[in-house]
């Protein structure tokens, strides 16, 4: 017997609607800075950033990534990066600070795309959409980590290093962490404990910090160079205060939160310029 061929049609049309097709890729040549979330780029018009003449007390590090990333807008050959450390030095910050400096010295010359730790797993779902798209694109993971029970970071291994198609040439991959094997140490020593060969079970996992070509580490900085990271945003944002009245709340305000960093800076500084009655549009 024939089936009917309006029932047939009914049930595409039920199927097409339980399973949308996918949404467009939009124009990556529209703008610099996406978003991949719930496998899709969303564009970002403006990035939340401050300049990179305004990160202080990380010298060394800013020069090594600036180098390698510049180095990628070029088309030559360069390392994923993983910057890990001390909280608020300014990780993120600089990822962010360093892509609009290049894009300033060459208009367009560099993709920037934010990928969260959840969504780890689409990652070869961007790949294939950043690998036909002509440009040159840095994926920037921020925080991030892997707790017990994760098994997402097989992907990033895959991806990073190892897997049949590997990275594409015109793809770079940095991520910031607070730890430096981008797992605890509790999970760490979990792991030896629990494994019947513990060394095999330990180097699986810390193997995927190893894919990063550059380990960048950020420190807690002096009380100077705190003092330093205030007085560059106080001048840049044009606030009136004496020397000795600044230094003083500076201080105090870190003494408040128990530690000194490039983000309690800027929370200090936001807090000064509201009392001042001036914008942070200067930034």
């Amino acid at each position: 017997m024939e089936a009917d061929p309006n029932v047939l049609a009914r049930i595409a049309a039920a199927l097409e609607r339980l399973a949308p097709p996918p949404p467009p890729t939009p124009d990556l040549s529209a703008h610099d800075a996406f978003v991949w979330e719930n496998s899709t780029l969303r564009p970002v018009p403006r990035v939340a950033r401050v300049d990179l003449e305004l990160l202080q007390g990380i010298d060394r590090v800013r020069d090594i990534l600036l180098d390698n990333t510049t180095r990628f807008a070029r088309g030559m050959p360069a390392n994923n990066a993983l910057l890990w450390g001390a909280r608020g030095m300014g990780k993120s910050s600089l990822v962010k600070a360093m892509h609009a400096a290049i894009n300033r010295d060459d208009p367009g010359c560099l993709l920037l795309v934010e990928i969260h730790r959840e969504e780890i797993e689409t990652l070869p779902r961007l790949l294939a959409i950043l690998r036909d798209s002509g440009r040159r694109a840095l994926i920037f993971c921020d925080d991030l980590s892997f707790d017990q029970g994760e098994t997402s970071y097989k992907s990033l291994k895959a991806v990073l290093e190892g897997g049949l198609e590997g990275r594409p040439d015109n793809v770079l991959f940095y991520a910031t962490s607070n730890r430096r094997h981008l797992m605890s140490r509790q999970m760490i020593e979990n792991e030896r404990q629990t494994a019947l060969i513990p060394s095999e079970a330990v180097e699986e996992k810390v193997s995927l910090s190893d894919r990063f070509g550059l380990w960048l580490g950020f420190h807690p900085c002096s009380q100077d160079v705190y003092l330093t990271m205030v007085q560059g945003y106080v001048q840049r944002l044009g606030i009136r205060i004496e020397p000795e009245e600044l230094r003083r709340q500076a201080i105090e305000w870190a003494t408040t939160r128990g530690s000194r960093s490039g983000r309690v800076a800027m929370q200090f500084v936001q807090d000064l310029a509201g009392r001042s009655g001036v914008s942070l549009e200067g930034l």
